[in-house]
């Protein structure tokens, strides 16, 4: 495995453009690890309605970037006191939806430090009740990412005030807020450290060795040209971060174990004229060919059903029935 050094940069357009860039270009005869920290941000998951997950007025007050992420799960939020870590991968067909195997050393190194984390739920970790580090992934031909959040030192105040959690994702949780739910690391360290200080230890305890030791891949010029470009056209472009939500006339929301899945349709004369899936699931197919499947057919079991038949749902959610799917269609409300 080998390290990419980011070279301290915190613009979290430019960070997950170095992700995307070696997911996608750099040889896969190496896996890699890649660390970052980023300015205060909020990070969109791949199928999340960005204008409801985020409180608009105060992340446009405090200058906070928001930026859509190529995986799947809930929208976070990122400041300097947020250390973030992306293991770059092949796709074995067995590792994804494995979390356990990319969170482990992390896990080992926060345990020997007398933090007692564990990987909990879907794609959290948790010392007791309170979330540390979220997680997500995502796959494309044949290669994959597995990276997360350590909240070392975030302002939790931020964290709480900038995010718009839908109310579903508490109802089987004791707990009814971000705040309440979040703990930083730092306070349940022994020791007082800075995030720099972290940073290094973790390295050192992936690698065996001091960081100045570790085999690294060093981006050269070529290699900046290209993530800059991935950068412009993604992660800075509006479409891309916010996009436009269709008209809807009809909304369902429910909680599966693969995540919050939320439809929105607009139906016309019993057609589905218009359909936009949005939640917090982990799928390595892209939910637009559900939507495509879907838009234009009567808006009816039977003709839904049909349309649904070809597609192996769980291929773009995770663990769904398709017959849970269905019934989300037609929810009574």
């Amino acid at each position: 495995m080998l390290f990419i050094d980011n070279t301290g940069i915190t613009d979290p357009s430019i960070n997950l453009a170095i992700e995307e860039y070696a997911l996608k270009h750099l040889p896969m005869d190496d896996s890699y690890l890649l660390f970052y920290i980023n300015s205060p941000s909020i990070i969109i998951g791949k199928h999340q309605n960005t204008i409801e997950e985020i409180n608009q007025e105060y992340v446009k007050d405090n200058n906070i970037q928001v930026v859509r992420r190529l995986s799947g799960g809930g929208a976070v939020y990122h400041d300097l006191g947020n250390l973030n870590f992306s293991f770059i991968t092949k796709d074995d067909g067995q590792s994804f939806h494995n979390f356990l195997k990319f969170t482990q050393p992390v896990i080992d190194y926060l345990q020997s430090m007398g933090v007692n984390a564990e990987l909990s739920g879907r794609n959290d970790l948790q010392v007791g009740e309170q979330k540390i580090s979220g997680n997500a992934q995502f796959s494309t031909r044949g290669r994959m990412f597995s990276h997360g959040t350590l909240m070392f030192d975030l302002n939790l105040d931020d964290v709480q005030a900038s995010l718009n959690v839908n109310p579903e994702k508490f109802k089987s949780k004791s707990t009814k807020s971000v705040r309440s739910r979040v703990a930083n690391i730092k306070e349940l360290l022994g020791t007082d450290m800075t995030i720099e200080e972290f940073r290094n230890g973790l390295l050192r305890s992936i690698f065996g060795m001091e960081p100045s030791e570790v085999p690294q891949y060093k981006l050269e010029q070529d290699d900046w040209v290209k993530i800059n470009a991935i950068s412009k056209e993604h992660y800075q472009n509006w479409d891309w971060n916010y996009g436009l939500s269709p008209k809807s006339n009809v909304k369902h929301t429910r909680k599966f174990p693969a995540g919050l899945i939320d439809i929105r349709m607009d139906i016309e004369d019993s057609l589905i004229k218009d359909i936009k899936i949005y939640g917090d699931f982990f799928g390595v197919g892209d939910v637009v060919d559900v939507e495509n499947a879907l838009r234009g057919k009567r808006y009816e079991q039977v003709e839904v059903r049909q349309a649904l038949a070809d597609l192996e749902l769980g291929h773009y959610f995770g663990r769904i029935e398709p017959e849970d799917f269905i019934g989300l269609i037609f929810l009574e409300e």
